[in-house]
């Protein structure tokens, strides 16, 4: 008898309703419902949501103990009613004490720590990216810089509503509409708000289908919707492959912290297009990509507890996202606008609006936009530039933050 009480009293029912915060952990099982929703029902961005819903699923529940994030870094603290960062830990002491007492969500959470996984995921993208629209019109690369807008004012917006200069830099990186490049920032900067910032930025990727468009037709007139592009020439072998070194060369250059993002982008890259590493660039697309989104996924969703997640902050950061995707679609499309006048009506200003580095999908957007108002209008492939251009610039937001705040 003794035995069966010791085991219902380890039961995760009983671990639940032994605490006074029990409601906050059903809270969180009903927005991993809403996740789970959104991934499977609704498709939006499932490679990743599905992932994270699971993680954050593993982390909620009573008893399981399957991530230790003291192991990682120091509770955040409120002074004078500010929030400010603790005292990251050494890297030397979180390995002991994941080596020693940590579980497989603590070992698969190294992978973040370390900045890991971010960067192979770039691998992964640049051997799927196309880079030759952008070769073809270097002028997209404006388009990518002008859709950056929304993380420079989402930043200012976050020390407005009292965030200290790291966090708002990680909430800010929401804007660029990159999953890995949120991760990298505010694993780094800010490690605590991780699991609201990847949920906010792997969200409102999924949603730029819904969010984009009525923006987009806000600032554009019915005129300039409609108008056809010429077509983009022929981008030589040689092109393809230099792009991708003098790139690394450039960013790096000015950049340094950019290295571990726009280095393993333009590797990828390189891999697919120099035709002679076809098996690494299906590597990189596929299993290796596959592989860490997994790992990816389930680690960083495992960070949203419900006493981490469950904050002010979190409504703050939500809000702030939105915005901040709001912005970047402004900013592109306004540039947009600018070389359509300056070009006499040459360039389609819906393009802009993928300078959001959500690939393909944000491309993808402007050509359903314009094909709404111009069935004879194909604008994917000129939409490709600004949106691969936005890749390398949220990258190099990313490095000016950490460079600044590191």
């Amino acid at each position: 008898m003794e035995a069966i009480v010791n085991f219902l009293e380890k039961t995760g029912i009983a671990t639940l309703f032994s605490s006074s915060d029990w409601w906050k952990t059903v809270i969180m099982w009903i927005i991993i419902g809403a996740l789970f929703y959104l991934a499977v029902v609704k498709k939006f961005e499932p490679l990743l949501l599905l992932p994270i819903a699971f993680g954050m699923l593993l982390a909620n529940l009573p008893g399981a103990n399957l991530i230790h994030l003291e192991y990682f870094f120091d509770e955040y603290y409120i002074e004078n009613g500010i929030i400010e960062a603790g005292t990251h830990v050494p890297m030397s002491t979180i390995l002991k004490e994941v080596v020693n007492n940590g579980g497989l969500v603590d070992i698969l959470y190294l992978g973040v720590k370390l900045g890991v996984y971010p960067s192979l995921i770039f691998l992964g993208v640049g051997a799927m990216t196309d880079f030759s629209p952008l070769i073809a019109n270097p002028k997209s690369l404006l388009l990518g810089a002008a859709a950056q807008l929304g993380v420079f004012a989402a930043f200012f917006g976050a020390l407005f509503l009292g965030f200290n200069p790291m966090e708002a830099a990680s909430i800010g990186i929401i804007g660029g509409a990159d999953g890995p490049t949120a991760i990298l920032v505010t694993k780094t900067l800010a490690p605590a708000l991780l699991g609201a910032i990847a949920i906010a930025a792997y969200s409102y990727m999924a949603l730029i289908p819904i969010i984009q468009p009525p923006f987009m037709k806000l600032l554009t007139t019915k005129k300039e919707r409609t108008i056809v592009m010429s077509n983009l020439r022929t981008v030589s072998k040689t092109e393809k492959v230099i792009f991708p070194i003098v790139v690394t060369l450039l960013v790096v250059l000015l950049v340094p912290d950019a290295a571990p993002l726009v280095g393993f982008l333009m590797l990828g890259n390189l891999f697919n297009v120099c035709g002679v590493t076809d098996r690494l660039s299906k590597t990189a697309q596929n299993e290796l990509c596959n592989i860490v989104t997994i790992f990816l996924g389930v680690s960083v969703g495992a960070t949203a507890s419900a006493e981490n997640f469950l904050k002010p902050q979190t409504l703050y950061i939500i809000i702030l996202g939105l915005f901040a995707f709001i912005l970047s679609t402004v900013g592109g499309v306004l540039l947009g606008k600018l070389m359509c006048y300056l070009t006499k009506g040459k360039i389609n200003p819906l393009i802009g609006s993928a300078g959001v580095s959500a690939v393909p999908m944000a491309a993808r957007v402007s050509q359903d936009v314009g094909r709404k108002y111009n069935p004879a209008n194909f604008l994917l492939m000129h939409a490709m530039g600004p949106n691969v251009a936005g890749v390398i610039g949220s990258a190099v937001a990313a490095g000016v933050f950490l460079s600044f705040f590191a």
